[in-house]
């Protein structure tokens, strides 16, 4: 049976291999001095459970915007390979719609990387639209 449920800032360290192999380039040093800035910054994150052990991810922004109003941003969504095919996305999707509407979200926003077809497939899916382009400049 699986299970959804909000992963604590202390028990991040269950985070990490998943966002490193969303991004390898990044050391895990670095992973963990960004959490910590983000759990510090209202970031949370949702495990999805195979009983105890962790299968994916969902970071969770909770942002108010002007064109949009007060959303929920999901954010670095990793399913292990494994697992995927077997709706547990379509069940994160609800499981953060349903949190953001709890919390009287207006809406939904998020990025996909230009390059992961299959992601903008699943976004479309859930209903999201595209409706702009994120640029990106590093300093």
């Amino acid at each position: 049976m699986f299970k959804i449920d909000f992963i604590d800032q202390k028990d991040k360290q269950t985070i990490i291999p998943f966002l490193s192999k969303l991004d390898s380039s990044i050391s895990v040093q670095t992973l963990n001095e960004r959490l910590n800035d983000m759990f510090s910054n209202g970031y949370q994150c949702i495990g999805i459970y195979d009983d105890t052990k962790l299968i994916g991810i969902s970071g969770l922004w909770i942002l108010t915007k002007y064109y949009i109003g007060k959303h929920v941003e999901p954010d670095n969504v990793f399913i292990l390979p494994e697992y995927q095919g077997k709706n547990l996305g379509k069940q994160l999707v609800e499981w953060i719609f349903d949190y953001a509407k709890s919390i009287d979200c207006e809406g939904s926003e998020l990025n996909c990387y230009s390059k992961n077809e299959a992601g903008q497939k699943f976004w479309e899916s859930q209903g999201y639209k595209v409706v702009g382009y994120h640029y990106q400049k590093k300093f």
